[in-house]
């Protein structure tokens, strides 16, 4: 009897099948969590590892389960439906496009302000 081999997804080839869900090349998923294009090849080829960093940077810009990735365990991406992100999507979809804009300029300040800090 022949028993089949079923290896695991690793990290890597796991963040290559996100990258392909979301239909986005290398170098725009690189990007957009702020690394280059170099070091995402890298790390989709295995030849780089994927570190806690990478993992919190990938899983807060695409709104993916950290467990997904770093186990395959869970659903790829978090529960899309978020009150608190509904509640603002539906406030601004009624503000007057300058304040729109305003919104928008201040919640860019406080993103990259926080992202400073870490």
């Amino acid at each position: 009897m022949i028993e089949a081999i079923i290896m695991e997804a690793t990290i890597n080839e796991r963040i290559v099948k996100l990258r392909r869900t979301l239909k986005l090349t290398q170098p725009v998923f690189a990007e957009k969590i702020c690394i280059s294009k170099g070091y995402i090849a890298n790390l989709e080829l295995g030849q780089k590892e994927v570190n806690d960093r990478i993992i919190r940077l990938i899983s807060t810009t695409f709104g993916v389960n950290e467990q997904w990735l770093k186990t395959g365990e869970d659903p790829m991406f978090h529960d899309s439906r978020n009150p608190k992100v509904e509640e603002i999507t539906r406030m601004f979809k009624n503000l007057n496009p300058f304040f729109q804009d305003f919104f928008l300029d201040q919640l860019r300040k406080i993103y990259d302000y926080e992202r400073g800090k870490k």
